[in-house]
């Protein structure tokens, strides 16, 4: 029988060479030749096993597990694994594919490889404060290069979803709350990952989630409602999914919130409609963990109702429910299904694995030599310091008290100090976490034999052990001091009595956002403000180094700490990155991709807001009968795009080539931008439009183009954008995407709020 499968899998790897030789001017040619006489050969259990996707290995994200995965392998019930790590492993359970089920159809092998493999890179949103495309697509390129020397080639990112409530704590894994700045990012990590086409065996296909609206769920809740306008889903948070579709990403995740009242899982008008008919999306579509089970919970129906529902609206493979395998061929008696549904989504799994060339070579990614010559190397190490330096804002550095001296004694106090599992961040699940870079690893290595290095814990991450627990999970523990609070700040106290400068490592723990870590108190916990009090009234500069996966509320920290460094979450070699920020190695250049607000009670606040009819004036704190608070102005504490530099940047006045365009014409903005300070730099010069008369109302500004430059000190550059009536479009009431006659306003600056003004008008 072994022998017998032997030939047959050679009599299909040679169609397949005659077949793609044959169709070389059409590739899509060799591929439907392919797929459809396979098809022809495989029954109905073996076309629903291929939709179905268990996880197997170590890493479990949910409450469901899939057992028996080896036996459904071998009956052909299974289309891929993931979360299953190690080269050896996967081979193995590819060999069970390919040598002991009836058809040898090899598997996909996924992970969730979100910011790096083993070599691990910020969080996404730091990745997105560096506005550097090519560093994201260097991540990512990397990332693919790691993963899939270890066996993986499908990764479960990138993750667009636009947020503006920081109270969710996946924020961390997107790029903000700017759907220009978005869209960029998606099509760079499409472009990391997938390579020219993912005929290497060093690229591996991209999963786009999720699909759709996930980061606007009410009361920042994980996994909770999202309802809105479609012209507000289209103009405000359709844009970075579009994009990175239209950067050939292989396939996409449904999201597990409802859109317009059907959970997306289900939802045909935005899997079929919108995603593949408008778009011409060409990949398949994955749930996301359980979804399918889940819209029973949504009160869609049992369990073979939400499956069938699944499939109709466009699903092609289910994650870990079951609901395909077990259901679909009842509903297929019954009339629920049809077979050419079954069909279609069998199909657009089985041109994914002829794309990724698995069909050619089911071993692709299984040379065992790959993972020791390419995963964790020094020139991946290299690569994920240099960008998590680039990721970090410098939100305050009053009187100069940063870059620090080589020299002297410096204390690193706090509960962050010299932790090396919780630099990785969230969703880092392939990272061997005690390699990590801590805080004090880093300075200490960066001013061996020119300063002395002290460290101290100063208080448990909070006071609550039972909160603490929830949120270390996965091994980043703190592991608790079962000191008291005195204990621990009395030693803090005496590490700082000793030392020139302090550094107050605070913030949050990795767990503390990401999937389900959700908050409503978004300060500093009780412990860590104390802490931070203490330190301040040692008369020592104090420089506090921030740990976040999300914008804290900072107003207290920003009126009484001379110098804050917000490092979220900085990867594998985050220690080093941030020693070499401190230090002065490297001139902080990240800028926020998120708005920070003063109070909780702001939220959900973001730049590119639209007006009132009764809007508060430009400077002003409170008005009656306007729109504003009694007990904190509207401004946020740190504004989109913000960031400090060790110097200064000045920006002439905004300049045009001409006043008035057409629809077909085009015009040039161009400031001048001079680095006044004494040390070499970067600067994001953000352009941002409005439009000033609409027939729906506009928002108030609109990123529309950024450019990353670095400047000598006295170093002047010229800038220009060339402003096309593309830049101009919006989905108007009729969803009719428009560029409407009128005037605009061109705005250039280092942030969202300080910016130099022109306007123009279109024709």
């Amino acid at each position: 029988m072994k022998h017998l499968l032997s030939n047959l899998r050679f009599l299909w790897l040679y169609w397949a060479f005659v077949a793609g030789g044959a169709c070389a001017q059409n590739p899509s040619e060799g591929m439907n030749r392919f797929v459809d006489g396979l098809m022809k050969k495989m029954t109905l259990d073996e076309k629903i096993g291929q939709l179905n996707l268990p996880v197997t290995g170590e890493i479990i994200t949910g409450q469901a597990q899939s057992s028996e995965v080896v036996q459904r392998i071998r009956a052909g019930e299974v289309g891929g694994l993931f979360n299953l790590k190690g080269v050896e492993r996967i081979r193995e359970v590819q060999k069970v594919a390919m040598e002991e089920s009836r058809l040898g159809i090899p598997l996909l092998f996924g992970m969730d490889v979100i910011h790096g493999y083993e070599t691990v890179f910020p969080i996404p949103l730091g990745l997105s404060c560096t506005w550097d495309m090519k560093a994201v697509e260097e991540s990512a390129r990397i990332a693919a290069v790691e993963a899939s020397a270890d066996g993986i080639c499908w990764t479960f990112s990138p993750m667009v979803d636009l947020c503006r409530d920081p109270r969710w704590g996946r924020i961390a894994e997107g790029s903000g709350e700017d759907p220009f700045l978005g869209a960029a990012i998606a099509q760079a990590m499409v472009r990391g990952y997938q390579g020219k086409d993912m005929s290497r065996s060093d690229e591996i296909m991209a999963c786009v989630k999720h699909f759709a609206l996930y980061g606007a769920s009410e009361a920042g809740r994980d996994y909770n409602t999202v309802d809105m306008s479609r012209q507000r889903m289209f103009n405000e948070y359709m844009l970075p999914y579009r994009a990175a579709v239209d950067a050939g990403a292989g396939s996409v995740m449904a999201s597990f919130n409802e859109v317009e009242g059907i959970p997306a899982t289900g939802n045909h008008w935005l899997m079929t409609d919108v995603l593949r008919r408008q778009w011409g999306f060409r990949g398949f579509v994955v749930t996301d963990y359980t979804g399918i089970a889940e819209m029973i919970e949504h009160g869609m129906g049992d369990m073979q109702a939400v499956a069938a529902l699944a499939l109709n609206a466009g699903v092609d493979m289910d994650m870990v429910s079951d609901a395909f395998s077990t259901t679909l061929k009842q509903s297929l008696a019954a009339g629920k299904v049809t077979e050419a549904t079954i069909d279609a989504a069998c199909r657009r799994i089985l041109e994914a694995k002829y794309k990724l060339g698995l069909f050619a070579d089911p071993y692709k990614y299984c040379d065992l030599s790959r993972a020791r010559r390419q995963i964790f190397t020094p020139q991946h190490r290299v690569a994920a310091r240099r960008i998590a330096s680039e990721s970090f804002v410098l939100l305050k550095n009053e009187g100069e008290v940063l870059p620090l001296k080589k020299q002297g004694t410096i204390a690193v106090v706090g509960p962050l100090a010299d932790s090396r599992t919780n630099m990785p961040g969230t969703w880092s699940v392939a990272a061997v976490l005690d390699k990590a870079t801590s805080l004090a690893d880093g300075l200490r290595a960066a001013t061996a034999g020119r300063a002395r290095v002290l460290t101290a814990k100063g208080c448990n991450l909070m006071s609550d052990a039972a909160y603490e627990e929830r949120a270390t999970m996965f091994g980043r523990s703190l592991h608790r001091d079962g000191r008291s609070d005195k204990e621990l700040l009395d030693e803090a106290l005496a590490v700082a009595a000793q030392s020139d400068v302090v550094i107050a490592a605070l913030g949050e723990a990795s767990e503390m956002s990401g999937e389900s870590s959700c908050r409503t108190d978004l300060e500093l916990t009780d412990t860590q403000r104390a802490l931070l009090q203490a330190l301040l009234g040692t008369g020592k500069p104090v420089v506090l180094v921030l740990f976040t996966g999300r914008p804290l509320v900072l107003d207290w920290e920003q009126r009484h700490v001379p110098a804050i460094l917000n490092v979220w979450f900085g990867g594998s070699e985050a220690g080093s990155a941030i020693a070499d920020v401190l230090l002065g190695d490297v001139n902080p250049g990240g800028k926020l991709t998120t708005t920070f607000p003063k109070n909780v009670g702001q939220i959900p606040l973001f730049y590119n807001h639209k007006n009132t009819g009764r809007p508060l004036p430009q400077g002003a704190w409170f008005r009656k009968f306007r729109s504003n608070y009694l007990d904190v102005d509207n401004e946020p504490l740190y504004p989109f795009g913000f960031g400090l530099s060790y110097t200064d940047f000045a920006y002439s006045n905004v300049t045009l080539d001409k006043s008035v365009m057409t629809d077909k014409g085009e015009l040039t903005a161009t400031v001048t931008v001079t680095n006044t300070g004494k040390k070499d730099g970067t600067e994001v010069v953000q352009l941002y439009i409005r439009d000033l008369m609409g027939s729906v109302t506009r928002p108030v500004k609109e990123l529309k183009g950024f450019k990353k430059i670095f400047l000598k000190a006295g170093e002047s550059q010229k800038v220009s954008f060339k402003i096309t009536s593309d830049l101009l479009r919006f989905y108007n009431y009729r969803l009719d995407f428009v560029c409407e006659p009128g005037n605009f306003e061109v705005m250039i600056g280092s942030n969202s709020k300080d910016v130099k003004r022109a306007t123009f008008k279109l024709l």
